[in-house]
């Protein structure tokens, strides 16, 4: 997961709406059905797919009362101490 990735998806959510990623990672998702992607094309889909994800995790955490700077930094915290078991 990549933060820049994350803050600039979830400043899009904010200025959009959270159901154009979700329609997105669909999209991507039926995507990776494609029989002929090779395995480089998938880790791309599936990279993005995290992200999209990763951002609307911490839009739902600002929804809640959370400042953006301190949603990003605990969702990354998260991303990395799962990393790290």
């Amino acid at each position: 997961m990549k933060l820049p990735v994350i803050k600039q998806l979830t400043q899009f959510i904010e200025e959009n709406d959270e159901d154009y990623v979700l329609e997105t990672i669909d999209t991507l998702e039926n995507l990776t059905e494609v029989s002929s992607l090779k395995d480089e094309e998938l880790d791309v889909i599936g990279e993005l797919i995290s992200n999209m994800y990763g951002a609307i995790e911490v839009n739902k955490m600002i929804k809640d009362g959370t400042p953006k700077k301190e949603a990003l930094n605990t969702f990354m915290s998260r991303v990395l101490g799962s990393i790290d078991k």
